[in-house]
């Protein structure tokens, strides 16, 4: 059977939207007036059949991430859903064989998503490098630490927004995949975003500077079902992170549960006792390499750090990257050049995963993820991605 692969016509939203809905669980809800499958920095591909039933699709995203402290455009993969009576026939390979293309063909030089099973995104090159996870905490653990006497807290105002936002960047600029928060998938108006949670938190400094954030809500109840959870909880200061977990800590009496959103490096911890705040949800993110030479050219990399490797790139769902490169690094900067010995081999998965800092060439090697090379090539390879370990605190 012949399956034609599209963009989306406003003909389309009720099937994407009967499609999307039953995948993932809210079939009983009717589309809401004026839904589009499609909206600014979101792009929908729908496989379709002879007959015009949309049999598959999935979504991407114009979203950024940072890397080695620069931001890289990449493709948000979302909403990828195939007719439950076609599933194991190729048709997601199709879909987001065409979407890979498509998003390098807008500058796209990597893609991310969250996985609910990891084997047909493997299958296509996407490897498993992070994951995000809620933490949960007794309200009362919290209880116990001591605000700052000199850093104070208030709701944020609309003024306070773009401290935030920069306060966000400072820590994502420092991380490895964080969200670049800006952009088509965040152009929510200020009045919104204060409005997204029951509680949007700023610490201030005596200077009266914002130092820091808490984004969180309360759920129902005062019971021992109370809880609050915490999507962000950034400090710049030792005194703000301790005042904002301080503040948490006085719902102890009517929310006895925290659930907050938390990094495994996170500051948080020098706080909180491992022993305390147990993981409650665990969703992990996965990373492709798009175009090779545009992801390298685009990162950052360790400035201390000259050299050059040969490599040998399979990749056959991107072939126009697959091949021998030579990766040359110096002052920061790098490049993949046609050419070289081809010494080291990646898969795509491998690229993925040495790229985002997931794992070591030693390690890549023991998951047949990588071949070829020696002890010199492991150790410029694991030097140029070494540091924070992937990390995202937005969903999507």
């Amino acid at each position: 059977m012949t399956y034609q692969v599209r963009p989306l016509g406003p003909e389309d939203q009720q099937l994407a939207w009967d499609l999307g809905s039953l995948a993932f669980g809210y079939h009983e809800r009717p589309m809401p007036d004026g839904w589009v499958s499609d909206s600014p920095g979101r792009h929908t591909l729908g496989v379709f059949d002879p007959a015009g039933r949309m049999v598959a699709k999935a979504v991407d995203r114009e979203q950024d991430q940072w890397f080695g402290g620069r931001v890289v455009p990449v493709s948000g993969v979302a909403g990828v859903a195939t007719a439950a009576e076609l599933r194991g026939r190729g048709l997601g390979r199709l879909v987001l064989t065409r979407l890979l293309q498509s998003a390098r063909e807008r500058g796209a030089v990597l893609s991310s998503l969250f996985d609910t099973t990891p084997a047909p995104y493997r299958a296509l090159g996407w490897e498993e490098v992070g994951v995000l996870v809620y933490h949960r905490a007794q309200t009362r653990v919290l209880a116990e630490i001591r605000p700052d006497s000199g850093t104070t807290l208030r709701p944020a105002a609309e003024a306070d927004l773009p401290a935030v936002d920069e306060i966000y960047r400072e820590v994502a600029r420092t991380g490895t995949g964080m969200m670049e928060r800006s952009g088509p998938a965040f152009a929510a108006a200020p009045a919104e975003r204060l409005a997204e949670h029951h509680g949007f938190t700023v610490a201030v400094d005596g200077s009266g500077t914002v130092v820091g954030f808490a984004r969180w809500d309360r759920g129902p109840g005062y019971d021992a079902g109370g809880r609050l959870t915490v999507e962000d909880l950034i400090g710049l200061t030792p005194a703000a992170t301790r005042t904002l977990l301080a503040m948490l800590g006085g719902w102890a009496s009517v929310a006895p549960t925290v659930l907050i959103r938390l990094g495994g490096a996170d500051p948080v911890w020098s706080l909180l006792a491992r022993g305390d705040a147990a993981p409650e949800s665990a969703h992990p993110w996965m990373l492709r390499v798009v175009d090779a030479p545009g992801a390298v050219a685009a990162r950052g990399w360790p400035p201390h750090l000259t050299g050059e490797v040969d490599l040998d790139l399979a990749d056959d769902v991107c072939p126009w990257h697959q091949g021998r490169h030579r990766l040359v690094l110096g002052g920061g900067h790098g490049r993949l050049e046609p050419g070289g010995a081809g010494i080291v081999r990646l898969t795509p998965r491998g690229l993925a995963s040495w790229y985002a800092g997931g794992a070591t060439p030693q390690q890549l090697r023991r998951s047949g993820l990588l071949a070829g090379g020696d002890t010199s090539t492991d150790e410029f390879l694991r030097a140029a991605t070494a540091g924070p370990v992937p990390t995202l605190h937005d969903y999507f």
